[in-house]
Protein backbone atom coordinates (compact mmCIF):
# COMPACT_ATOMS: atom_id res chain seq x y z
CA UNK A 1 0.00 0.00 0.00
CA UNK A 2 0.73 3.78 -0.53
CA UNK A 3 -0.75 6.38 0.29
CA UNK A 4 -0.34 9.68 -1.18
CA UNK A 5 -0.90 13.72 -0.42
CA UNK A 6 -3.28 15.06 -2.91
CA UNK A 7 -3.47 19.07 -2.81
CA UNK A 8 -5.88 21.05 -3.90
CA UNK A 9 -4.89 24.97 -4.89
CA UNK A 10 -6.90 27.84 -6.42
CA UNK A 11 -5.51 28.43 -9.62
CA UNK A 12 -1.73 28.28 -8.48
CA UNK A 13 -1.43 24.47 -9.01
CA UNK A 14 1.09 24.77 -11.98
CA UNK A 15 3.57 27.45 -10.25
CA UNK A 16 3.41 25.32 -6.67
CA UNK A 17 4.21 21.90 -8.69
CA UNK A 18 6.93 23.21 -10.37
CA UNK A 19 7.77 24.94 -7.29
CA UNK A 20 7.58 21.99 -5.03
CA UNK A 21 9.37 19.08 -7.74
CA UNK A 22 12.61 21.70 -7.69
CA UNK A 23 12.45 22.11 -3.86
CA UNK A 24 12.14 18.68 -3.27
CA UNK A 25 14.09 16.93 -5.76
CA UNK A 26 10.76 15.52 -7.66
CA UNK A 27 11.29 13.50 -10.46
CA UNK A 28 8.49 13.12 -13.60
CA UNK A 29 6.57 16.06 -13.06
CA UNK A 30 3.33 15.56 -15.06
CA UNK A 31 0.91 18.61 -15.42
CA UNK A 32 -2.52 18.03 -17.71
CA UNK A 33 -5.31 20.60 -17.54
CA UNK A 34 -8.39 21.06 -18.42
CA UNK A 35 -7.64 22.05 -21.79
CA UNK A 36 -5.84 18.55 -22.37
CA UNK A 37 -9.19 16.30 -21.60
CA UNK A 38 -10.61 14.95 -24.37
CA UNK A 39 -14.03 16.11 -25.86
CA UNK A 40 -17.28 14.49 -25.02
CA UNK A 41 -16.56 14.30 -21.00
CA UNK A 42 -19.28 15.50 -19.65
CA UNK A 43 -17.74 18.49 -18.97
CA UNK A 44 -19.87 22.03 -19.13
CA UNK A 45 -18.09 24.59 -21.32
CA UNK A 46 -15.17 26.46 -19.90
CA UNK A 47 -13.80 29.92 -20.43
CA UNK A 48 -10.18 30.25 -21.95
CA UNK A 49 -8.73 30.67 -18.09
CA UNK A 50 -10.49 27.12 -16.87
CA UNK A 51 -9.21 25.34 -19.55
CA UNK A 52 -5.87 26.26 -18.67
CA UNK A 53 -6.77 25.15 -14.55
CA UNK A 54 -4.65 22.14 -13.78
CA UNK A 55 -6.78 18.98 -13.85
CA UNK A 56 -4.17 16.83 -12.66
CA UNK A 57 -0.52 17.39 -11.22
CA UNK A 58 1.89 14.47 -9.88
CA UNK A 59 5.68 14.27 -9.30
CA UNK A 60 7.53 11.47 -7.39
CA UNK A 61 9.73 11.91 -4.48
CA UNK A 62 11.48 9.67 -3.18
CA UNK A 63 9.06 6.98 -2.99
CA UNK A 64 6.35 9.09 -2.90
CA UNK A 65 4.11 10.70 -5.01
CA UNK A 66 2.68 13.74 -4.46
CA UNK A 67 -0.58 14.54 -6.75
CA UNK A 68 -2.32 17.85 -6.76
CA UNK A 69 -5.14 19.86 -8.89
CA UNK A 70 -6.75 23.50 -8.76
CA UNK A 71 -9.86 23.10 -7.80
CA UNK A 72 -13.15 24.34 -9.39
CA UNK A 73 -13.89 28.02 -9.45
CA UNK A 74 -15.12 28.60 -6.33
CA UNK A 75 -14.94 25.72 -4.63
CA UNK A 76 -11.42 26.25 -3.29
CA UNK A 77 -11.17 25.28 0.53
CA UNK A 78 -8.21 26.05 2.22
CA UNK A 79 -6.10 22.98 3.76
CA UNK A 80 -6.77 22.49 7.51
CA UNK A 81 -5.90 19.54 9.93
CA UNK A 82 -3.29 17.92 8.48
CA UNK A 83 0.55 18.77 6.86
CA UNK A 84 2.50 17.38 4.31
CA UNK A 85 5.39 15.72 6.12
CA UNK A 86 8.87 15.38 4.84
CA UNK A 87 11.17 13.44 6.29
CA UNK A 88 15.35 13.98 5.21
CA UNK A 89 18.28 12.35 7.18
CA UNK A 90 20.79 15.23 6.67
CA UNK A 91 19.89 18.41 9.15
CA UNK A 92 21.38 20.54 6.14
CA UNK A 93 18.78 19.14 3.69
CA UNK A 94 16.28 19.74 6.24
CA UNK A 95 17.41 23.41 6.55
CA UNK A 96 17.33 24.19 2.83
CA UNK A 97 14.09 22.52 1.86
CA UNK A 98 12.46 24.36 5.23
CA UNK A 99 13.97 27.99 4.08
CA UNK A 100 12.75 27.34 0.34
CA UNK A 101 9.17 26.26 1.74
CA UNK A 102 8.81 29.00 4.53
CA UNK A 103 10.23 32.16 1.42
CA UNK A 104 7.07 34.16 1.29
CA UNK A 105 4.41 31.93 3.81
CA UNK A 106 4.37 31.89 6.98
CA UNK A 107 6.34 29.66 9.92
CA UNK A 108 4.48 28.50 12.61
CA UNK A 109 7.13 26.65 14.61
CA UNK A 110 11.01 27.66 13.33
CA UNK A 111 13.29 24.48 12.31
CA UNK A 112 15.16 23.77 15.67
CA UNK A 113 16.95 20.95 17.04
CA UNK A 114 13.81 19.14 19.72
CA UNK A 115 14.41 16.40 21.82
CA UNK A 116 13.86 13.55 18.96
CA UNK A 117 15.03 15.71 15.92
CA UNK A 118 18.38 17.12 14.80
CA UNK A 119 15.72 19.81 13.08
CA UNK A 120 11.94 19.75 13.04
CA UNK A 121 9.94 22.96 11.84
CA UNK A 122 6.31 23.89 10.70
CA UNK A 123 5.21 26.28 7.94
CA UNK A 124 2.30 27.33 5.63
CA UNK A 125 3.95 28.00 2.23
CA UNK A 126 2.72 30.86 0.08
CA UNK A 127 0.89 28.47 -1.75
CA UNK A 128 -1.04 27.51 1.37
CA UNK A 129 -0.23 24.34 2.03
CA UNK A 130 0.93 23.27 5.64
CA UNK A 131 4.38 21.58 5.97
CA UNK A 132 6.34 19.86 8.63
CA UNK A 133 10.42 18.88 8.02
CA UNK A 134 11.35 16.52 10.17
CA UNK A 135 15.33 15.19 10.53
CA UNK A 136 15.08 12.66 13.19
CA UNK A 137 18.09 11.94 15.62
CA UNK A 138 19.85 8.62 15.09
CA UNK A 139 18.14 6.03 17.16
Amino acid sequence: MKISPYLNFDGNCREAFEFYAKVLGGKNLQIMTFRDMPPGQGMPPMTDEQKNMVMHARFSAGDTMIMGSDAPSGRYQKPQGHFVNVSVDQPEEADRIFAALAEGGNVSMPIAETFWAERFGMLTDRFGTPWMLNCEKPM
